[in-house]
């Protein structure tokens, strides 16, 4: 007898036939385990929801920046063009000339023309709190003002057409100076591809960040629950029936660093609306924020959850390999 209860000595118990209930059932259990695992370590749970928040909010602010750089790009009534400046004192005629010429290129959208007077008035106006300067103008012998003619051209136009344009223009009679008016979108555009580029880079190391955090935590959980693992193993539970739950502790991780993300990428776009409706209202361009909508808040719940998973099968791969084996 002894010799038999040796030989029995480390064998597991057989795995029981499947059914579905059963299966529910040790869902259900796993949910259980893990919101009352969560609830009696709330401090712990809220720092790795905190770690795993900051980790997601910096590539999706990220994210949201670029989506509405380009929806800036795209809504920007500067586009590119040019501002053809015109001698002082030149003819009507010499001006209409340019302008026909401009309208029949192929890369020009529009064109805007503002005479010398209707410059001097626009001055002016502009200038109507200073009386001295409104009365030096009146007094000149005649207008110092030049006309100018605002070119808008096709969205796809590139720069090197532009340039292009500007040459041809610089040497026609009564042009003094071509200014091209890029500044503001190639300042865009470059500022678009950064945060593009940093954002993907950010996101990954970030995403390492939040698998890392996980499965720390979730480690911790598999160390204080050892022996339980051991006995499970026995009486023969499978891998999947052991690692249940701590796949769930991965989830409610993620579901909540990414609460907590959507949180603060919310108090963030708060305490910015203010300075943003001021700069971008001097443009008289209007303040929407674009992409934080409802897919964006499930998309960051479901990465949260996904890198949970990984960070929880990180940490349960080798640790349960290692129960089973000792449990043998």
């Amino acid at each position: 007898m002894a010799r038999k209860s040796s030989a029995n000595r480390g064998k597991r118990w057989p795995a029981p036939a499947f059914r579905l209930s059963d299966w529910f059932s040790d869902h259900r259990r796993a949910i259980a385990e893990t919101f009352e695992f969560v609830s009696l370590r709330l401090g712990s749970s809220l720092f790795v929801w905190l770690l795993v928040g900051i980790a997601l909010a910096l590539p999706a602010a990220l994210y949201l920046a670029q989506q509405n750089f380009l929806a800036l790009d795209d809504g920007w009534q500067g586009q590119p063009g040019l501002t053809v400046y015109f001698t002082v004192g030149t003819e009507s005629d010499n001006v209409a000339a340019v302008q026909a010429q401009l309208q029949q290129s192929s890369s020009v959208a529009a064109t805007q023309l503002t005479d010398a007077e209707q410059a001097l008035q626009e001055f002016m106006a502009a200038s109507a709190d200073s009386s001295s300067l409104t009365a030096a103008l009146v007094r000149l012998p005649e207008n110092p003002l030049p006309a100018t003619l605002q070119v808008s051209v096709v969205s796809d136009a590139s720069l090197e057409e532009l340039g292009a344009l500007r040459e041809r223009l610089v040497g026609l009679d009564g042009v003094d100076e071509v200014v091209i008016e890029r500044t503001w979108l190639e300042l865009l555009r470059n500022l678009t591809q950064l945060v593009e580029r940093l954002g993907l880079i950010l996101g990954v190391l970030f995403a390492l960040g939040a698998v890392l955090v996980t499965a720390a935590s979730v480690r911790l959980a598999i160390e204080g629950r050892l022996e339980e693992l051991r006995v499970l193993s026995l009486v023969g539970a499978t891998r999947a029936q052991i690692r249940r739950p701590f796949l769930y502790f991965g989830v409610f991780y993620g579901l909540g660093g990414a609460v907590v993300a959507a949180m603060l990428l919310a108090i963030t776009l708060t305490a910015i609306e203010a300075p943003l409706t001021a700069l971008l209202g001097s443009y008289d361009i209007p303040v929407h924020v674009h992409g934080f909508g409802v897919v964006f808040l499930l998309t960051l719940l479901g990465v949260g959850m996904a890198l949970g998973v990984i960070g929880a099968l990180v940490a349960v791969r080798q640790r349960i390999r290692g129960v089973q084996e000792m449990a043998y």
